[in-house]
């Protein structure tokens, strides 16, 4: 048998009372549910960051050469 402390208490209504008691007493923890505002920042700076990358690489002009070329195989290639 488990000794909780709340044996003393001899009704299940007591026993109930007891434990919300001592459930408020102390800090109520939970998991962890998701991202805070802060971390939102952080991953929109991110992804912004990453945007910017991204569109200096494609539109500086060996990329843009090779996909100009890659749009005019496909346009005339015979079906």
């Amino acid at each position: 048998m488990k000794i909780t402390g709340f044996e003393k208490y001899g009704t299940v209504r007591e026993r109930l009372w007891a434990l919300r008691r001592v459930r408020r007493l102390r800090p109520w923890r939970r998991a962890d549910a998701g991202m805070v505002t802060s971390e939102y920042a952080m991953g929109i700076v991110a992804a912004v960051a990453f945007a910017v990358l991204l569109y200096q690489v494609v539109t500086s002009g060996q990329v843009k050469t090779e996909l100009q070329e890659i749009v005019k195989r496909a346009l005339s290639a015979r079906m």
